[in-house]
């Protein structure tokens, strides 16, 4: 049976809480309706009216509020000019007209969020100062604030602050109401119940109603340890960031299944938190975010923003091609074609795309259309234009891909819409602001969308189902919990020193009055022990993070541990027995796949691992090649290949002696080429830059070749050859001629094939004898009895040297022999297996369909 714990941590608090809010009320003679109670959280609202309600049933009752809760009560906030709203969609936008004005344009995108963040804790300590005696207040303030001259120290971080100041000192706040005349009339007695860091404000309200004020001390955990015994705590000590999680999920089910509920999931770690609820709601627990998340990561965001990355006159092919994914209006057939088109060309760019559209055959029809499709969205975001206007772009563009009523129907989805000012209809706040007429960028508007969706939450509603309750750490006070998981308590997440935020210094956190470093400790040290007088209280933390570095628990934990105040908690986790199930080598056959043509590299998976050949070959199975990806040696290999025939192809052409002249052929066939296969000149600049050493190098080595009666006949040759039921299949690097061994005999046939591998590399392949079949593969393509091979080895240093395969007619008979064998054995039946011996295992496309790293 579940049972709804009667929390004796809640009741003992709140009883004696409310006895002494009921003799301030009958003390000053006060009304109950008339009087309100300030409480330190939202959540605790409801809560304290509950209460209250249990112990006087009857008559009126006071009002609990938050002073932000109160101030919008009785007058909503609306934020005018340059006001501080605590919005971020007008707030950024302000932060860099404030930068603009200080003369600091230049550094406005670098200094924006600083300055936001400065305001934000300055806004905390201004709103406590009655309007009517800030003045005197800043006087002080500005006396703090360093010297922001161009040659000051850290002048950028002064302008910061003396910036915020003023800002926060020049708006209007949303409690300033508070601070009226009519206010202080209307409620006849004030209650100030404080957590456990100090409210300013609050205090400031409660010095404002004089003796008709009381303030309590609600998180003080010394009065708390009077009225209720410490819970039992259990200590949990994980291997890593996953046992932790699994663990803690464990513990939650656990004291779910004892009927310990409502329970509160701390929330130290948001990702090992995020990891938790995952665990949770795939068990069927039902889990509730008070807090919520970022709504950045939700969703909804995710698909405006891939949208707006898309729209980019530089976006990569892959931004795109996300973007359409998740365009109800684009063709999903259409779209898939597209990629794997896209895949096949190696485009990463999708300016490359448009510039080749019109070149598509006519079987890529639909993706044609996609194309211009695309484009037709994406050009209206291409021009500068103010805020308003960006916003009704971005509008047409969601309506007109498909997107808006996706974004409608969903609930984060409507908050973000609200966020960015997309609905329709509706005025815009942000038209009246100045800085929204200036004229921004898609770059700049992109960033500006980013950050409202970063500093934006996203609270799903609860339904009442959940019975886990994720809450932060000092939230967990006076609320009825039956018991508490608190995952993330090592030395590096939970540390009982928390530094301040800001860059402000020790005098000006003082003199300001913001939180100094002792105040933080003292307010997370309440709340700790607060949590530990929970009924059931399970605290984790893992010994060795991600990148294998130790840790040690928090040292409120080890406190806990040395004073005898916890015990080692037992792994909830039950064992459970998994039946062995060996993975043996995959022994397929492939007689029912006939192979019909035979290349080099397939041969060459064959000799390497029968498998191999099977999935690749056999089946046709083929990794997807990535869009976008950075130029590699592969790359470079390929180009250099197209380089070299196009110069000797040039050089055939118009045949010159002289270096220099070779040297400028060599160039323009490298320009072409570079031209033709659309390089980026900063992806190809590691490579670029060791072109004259490598083209130096390869001319001094023609020279030679030519010296010793070597004339070039063609490049990249396609050939083929018969071979029983095979046909043998490849591409030819070069095709040379060179002068006879015997005087008046024909020239003999060379056969090169490039390589910029190393040189060791090179010389063993060549002493692997039959082992390395390239050469004699080639040599079988051809019908000659008499020819030679070699591979040529195009050095980056500038050292091009050839390594030539002795006796390559025999090693080519022998391995027509070997081919003819292996395939009469696989028409008959033979087993193909997986072989997983070698460096070939490292980089196979197969690895995880042979399950290599499962076998027994």
């Amino acid at each position: 049976m579940t049972v709804i714990a009667k929390n004796d941590v809640s009741g003992s608090v709140w009883g004696p809480v409310l006895d002494q809010v009921q003799a301030h009320i009958q003390r000053v003679g006060a009304h109950p309706a008339t009087v309100v109670v300030l409480v330190p959280y939202a959540q605790l609202m409801a809560q304290a009216q509950r209460e209250w309600a249990r112990r006087v049933p009857e008559g009126f009752a006071p009002r609990f509020e938050t002073t932000r809760n109160w101030a919008s009560r009785i007058a909503p906030f609306v934020p005018e000019g340059d006001d501080l709203s605590h919005d971020m969609a007008r707030d950024t936008l302000t932060a860099r007209a404030l930068l603009d004005r200080a003369g600091l344009a230049e550094q406005r995108d670098a200094l924006a969020t600083p300055l936001l963040e400065a305001a934000a804790q300055l806004s905390g300590v201004v709103c406590a100062v009655p309007p009517s005696e800030r003045e005197g207040w800043a006087s002080n303030a500005r006396e703090l604030m360093p010297p922001a001259g161009d040659g000051a120290p850290l002048r950028y971080e002064a302008a910061v602050a003396r910036i915020a100041l003023e800002w926060v000192l020049a708006s209007r706040h949303a409690t300033d109401v508070l601070f009226e005349p009519g206010v202080r009339r209307a409620v006849d007695a004030l209650v100030v119940l404080g957590g456990f860091q100090s409210d300013p404000l609050a205090q400031t309200l409660c010095a404002r109603w004089g003796d008709r004020s009381l303030s309590l001390a609600l998180g003080a955990a010394h009065s708390l340890g009077a009225m209720v015994p410490r819970g039992q705590v259990f200590l949990h000590a994980a291997a890593d960031a996953e046992d932790e999680a699994q663990r803690a999920a464990a513990c939650v089910l656990h004291r779910l299944g004892q009927g310990h509920a409502p329970l509160a999931l701390a929330a130290i770690d948001r990702a090992l938190t995020r990891r938790i609820s995952a665990l949770l709601l795939g068990r069927g627990v039902a889990v509730h975010d008070e807090n919520g998340w970022t709504l950045s990561t939700t969703r909804a965001a995710s698909r405006v923003m891939a949208a707006l990355r898309a729209c980019a006159w530089n976006a990569s092919a892959d931004a795109v091609l996300d973007w359409l994914k998740h365009a109800p209006a684009a063709d999903p057939s259409a779209v898939g074609a597209a990629e794997k088109w896209l895949r096949k060309a190696g485009m990463g760019q999708w300016m490359a795309v448009q510039e080749r559209s019109d070149a598509m055959p006519p079987a890529l029809e639909a993706v044609q259309a996609l194309v211009e499709q695309a484009q037709a969205w994406r050009a209206p975001l291409q021009a500068a234009r103010p805020l308003p206007g960006w916003i009704s772009a971005v509008r047409e563009l969601l309506r007109a891909t498909g997107q808006w009523d996706a974004l409608v129907g969903d609930a984060a989805g409507e908050r973000v819409l609200a966020e960015l000012r997309l609905h329709d209809g509706l005025p815009s706040d942000l038209e009246a602001l100045e800085s929204a007429g200036r004229r921004m960028s898609l770059v700049e508007f992109t960033r500006w969308v980013n950050e409202v969706l970063e500093a934006a939450r996203y609270r799903p509603d609860h339904d009442g189902s959940a019975s886990v309750f994720v809450v932060p750490l000092p939230q967990i006070l006076a609320r009825p919990f039956a018991t508490l998981v608190v995952p993330g308590c090592d030395e590096k997440r939970l540390q009982p020193a928390p530094e301040p935020p800001g860059a402000w210094t020790r005098a000006q956190r003082e003199g300001l009055g913001l939180p100094t470093r002792e105040a933080l400790e003292t307010a997370l040290r309440d709340a700790w022990g607060s949590a530990l007088h929970t009924a059931y209280v399970d605290v984790l933390w893992r010994s060795g993070d991600d990148g294998g570095e130790p840790l040690l628990a928090s040292p409120l934990v080890l406190a806990l541990h040395l004073d005898g105040l916890a015990q080692d908690g037992a792994d909830p986790r039950g064992l459970r027995e998994v039946p062995l199930t060996p993975v043996p080598r995959p022994m397929p056959t492939g007689e029912a796949l006939p192979v019909l043509q035979l290349s080099s590299t397939a041969y060459s998976d064959l000799r390497h691992c029968p498998y191999r050949f099977f999935a690749l070959r056999q089946l046709g199975l083929q990794e997807a090649d990535e869009l976008g990806a950075e130029v590699g040696k592969r790359d470079f290999g390929n180009w250099l290949h197209a380089v070299l025939q196009r110069f000797h192809e040039a050089l055939q052409a118009e045949p010159t002696e002289g270096m220099p002249e070779r040297r400028a052929l060599m160039d323009a066939a490298a320009e072409a080429v570079t031209r033709s296969q659309r390089l980026e000149a900063g992806e190809f600049l590691p490579f670029a830059s060791g072109w004259p050493a490598l083209r130096d190098g390869y001319l001094r080595w023609l020279r030679e070749h030519e010296g010793q009666g070597a004339t070039f006949r063609q490049a990249e040759v396609r050939s083929a050859q018969p071979l029983g039921p095979l046909k043998l299949v490849g591409l030819l690097d070069r095709i040379d001629a060179v002068r006879a061994e015997v005087p008046g005999e024909e020239p003999t046939v060379l056969v090169i094939d490039y390589k910029t591998e190393s040189e060791a590399v090179t010389r063993k392949r060549l002493a692997a004898g039959t082992e390395d079949t390239q050469l004699a593969f080639y040599a079988a393509l051809l019908h000659h009895d008499h020819l030679r091979a070699a591979y040529v080895n195009v050095g980056e240093r500038g050292e091009t040297r050839t390594f030539e395969q002795t006796d390559v007619v025999a090693l080519r008979d022998q391995l027509v022999e070997g081919i003819l064998h292996d395939f009469e054995r696989i028409a008959g039946g033979a087993a193909l297996p997986a072989l997983g011996e070698g460096a070939v295992c490292d980089y196979c496309a197969a690895r995880g369909l042979c399950r290599k790293d499962f076998w027994s």
